[in-house]
């Protein structure tokens, strides 16, 4: 097994200004090394994993790191920098700087090595000795435990379990028992963070006399909680941003349930936390953070995070849940009108009335159970809203929620409604304290009882029908859009859906339309044309780019051009995610441009589509196929034509910055022209 870091992984006089320029030094030097075979394709996958969660941590240390293809064996590269980086920590810029790789399914000694030099990030004494290292020798050796650093408080291979108590018996406790608590940790890649938290939390504890285990989910594989340790703890720890594996194994106990990040960062603060959650029977809370344990899509956020994004992320998650329940129903729904004509709707139930030999019998089958998965969106909508924001708890009140929204003709805005309703209602129930022998039946009794009452009090008397006359006015105003404002609505539609390739302003406009489809009219059947076709405008735009100017992009660029033929036909928007990764400056404002002329095309067209998905595999079933076809090879050329002359644009600048450079240093060799082109790629 190779070393993980050697001396030419080292630079102590790193110059680069950001965390790109920084992480493309780093790895050019694994590049060199024969550890990365791809640097465009590895340096993508590093900014993708930037993109989820900045990596910079307290105490000046950056962390880049993810799992890629493009690695050959986990590598690490360690740089230095006097000026310091942004990596985007609450405390400044980094001045020591780790590139961590690790190959797709990396093996189990290095990543445990890995996960070793994690925790000994948070030791001041090893980051001390790093920032006095006067040779990348020294530095190398450190990092790789062969050296010891000045004044270390333990080995750097000291195993996960032995960050917590002895499991073992100990002797009888004196009368005044110390706080005992278990803990999880986990992160997307499982590399850095886990560790670095697990760490973080257990120097917090010895500091506070705080009795802690903890289970680190993470790369290097995880040893599960004994039951008794759980069982015997006054309370839980779960500082994760991937879900905890086997979660219901702390049933009853208090939790504070945080970002890994905050496990790293503020441990002592949790500590003090869960301490008085106790004391109050589990209900006490920070105020930086609600009282009840975050929700799924609440356990990457951070404290400082407002309620904007919060909000954003909570309606996402509805959204997420519901695109299957609108694939398969608006799918069914589309091929029912194909094959029956559009007078299917008006077929009698096919349990009353069924020919086995006739079309329209089969395709009144389609139709109705299109129709019957189709009747969940509200409901999932407004559920799995309430899920984001509570956890399993708002699934009920969100459901019902959703299905009275139904009932009064409130439509998807009311889902939106019932679903934010329901999950502030269990929010505000967990924050109330109940003695500890009633906590065992509040998830599964009360808060089901109470908040299904509340949400549908709200629901049937108060906001449901106001919220209905509004649905009822946007639906009219959909109906009669013509002329200039449709067109103005393609146009916006197609940025929305153009700017982060399948992020949160993507599925926004995208339900936005789908909505329409539950209660469909000519109107809203235009707006899922138009953002059908504004979707598939930025792969099919990347694939004809990288057609016709491959020169201009990078090997593993022009392999992912040839998918993304297929994926912008299938209206999947996420097949430019690897361009806009590598280069957004250029491949975002592109996109936009050309989903713009798409869906302001396609408006003004009159295309119209009953089918949520499917791409070019659907055009069937749109009304002006032709003309939709024509929109949505207008949009990817423009989009195609923008982004060749940006990137033809950046490298005649790269060019002409190297001849200025050359002639006032004198420098003449090629070598030197090659090397500027690389890296400011």
């Amino acid at each position: 097994m190779s070393e993980l870091i050697s001396a030419d992984l080292v630079d102590l006089d790193l110059s680069a200004a950001t965390k790109d320029a920084a992480a493309r030094s780093l790895a050019e030097r694994m590049a060199a090394a024969g550890r990365v075979t791809d640097l465009e394709g590895f340096l993508a996958d590093v900014a993708a994993r930037e993109v989820q969660m900045p990596t910079g941590l307290d105490g000046g240390i950056g962390i880049p790191h993810c799992r890629s293809a493009h690695v050959t064996e986990p590598t690490l590269a360690f740089g230095r920098s006097a000026a310091g980086i942004d990596f985007g920590a609450a405390d400044g810029p980094a001045d020591l700087i780790f590139l961590i790789a690790a190959p797709t399914g990396g093996d189990a000694d290095h990543l445990s090595i890995l996960s070793s030099l994690a925790r000994q990030l948070m030791d001041e004494a090893f980051t001390g000795a790093l920032r006095s290292a006067a040779e990348p020798a020294r530095a190398a050796a450190l990092i790789r435990g062969e050296e010891p650093e000045p004044d270390a408080s333990r080995p750097a291979d000291v195993p996960e379990a032995e960050l917590a108590a002895p499991e073992s018996a100990a002797p009888e406790p004196a009368p005044s028992a110390p706080f005992r608590i278990v803990a999880v940790t986990s992160c997307p890649t499982g590399i850095a963070h886990t560790y670095m938290a697990a760490e973080s939390l257990a120097k917090a504890a010895r500091a506070a006399g705080v009795e802690l285990t903890v289970e680190t989910q993470g790369s290097a594989g995880f040893q599960r909680l004994d039951p008794q340790l759980i069982a015997a703890a006054d309370g839980v720890i779960l500082a994760h941003d991937v879900e905890v594996r086997d979660r219901e194994r702390f049933a009853g106990k208090p939790v504070v349930d945080v970002g890994v990040k905050a496990g790293i960062n503020r441990p002592a603060e949790l500590l003090a936390e869960l301490r008085e959650k106790a004391a109050h029977g589990g209900t006490a809370d920070a105020p930086a953070r609600p009282a009840a344990p975050a929700a799924p899509m609440d356990r990457g956020a951070e404290a400082t995070d407002g309620f904007a994004i919060r909000l954003r992320t909570w309606l996402m998650t509805g959204v997420s849940y519901m695109v299957p329940f609108v694939a398969a129903g608006g799918l069914l729904i589309a091929l029912a009108f194909a094959i029956g004509g559009y007078t299917v709707d008006k077929a009698p139930s096919v349990a009353d009335h069924f020919v086995w030999a006739e079309s329209a019998s089969w395709a009144a089958l389609l139709f109705q159970v299109g129709g019957t998965a189709f009747g969940f969106l509200v409901p999932v909508l407004a559920g799995f809203i309430a899920y984001g924001m509570a956890d399993r708890p708002g699934l009920v009140p969100g459901f019902v929620g959703g299905a009275i929204a139904l009932t009064v003709n409130a439509g998807f805005l009311g889902g939106l409604i019932a679903g934010l309703l329901a999950g502030a209602v269990v929010r505000a129930i967990q924050r109330l304290g109940v003695p500890p022998v009633l906590r065992g039946i509040m998830p599964v009794v009360v808060i089901p009882l109470v908040s299904s009452a509340v949400v549908g009090f709200l629901m049937f008397l108060v906001v449901g029908k106001p919220i209905a006359a509004l649905q009822k006015a946007l639906t009219g105003w959909l109906t009669g859009l013509s002329g200039a404002n449709a067109v103005i609505l393609g146009v916006l539609l197609g940025l929305m859906m153009c700017f982060d390739l399948g992020g949160p302003l993507n599925k926004v406009a995208y339900a936005f339309a789908v909505g329409g489809l539950a209660d469909p009219n000519p109107g809203s059947l235009k707006v899922m044309a138009a953002v059908m076709a504004a979707g598939m405008v930025p792969p099919l735009a990347m694939a004809l780019a990288t057609t016709v100017r491959g020169r201009l992009f990078t090997r593993a660029e022009r392999e992912n051009g040839k998918a993304a033929w297929v994926l912008g036909a299938s209206f999947i928007t996420e097949g430019a995610i690897p361009f806009a990764a590598a280069d957004p400056l250029r491949v975002i404002p592109s996109a936009m441009a050309g989903g713009a002329v798409t869906g302001g095309l396609s408006m003004a067209f009159g295309c119209t589509l009953r089918a949520p998905h499917g791409g070019v595999f659907v055009v069937p079933l749109i009304g002006q196929p032709l003309l939709y076809l024509l929109a949505v090879a207008a949009g990817t050329v423009v989009s195609a034509a923008l982004v060749v002359l940006l990137k033809r644009f950046r490298a005649r600048t790269a060019r002409i910055s190297d001849a200025e450079t050359a002639a006032a240093t004198g420098a003449t060799h090629p070598e030197a022209s090659t090397h500027r082109e690389v890296t400011t790629h």
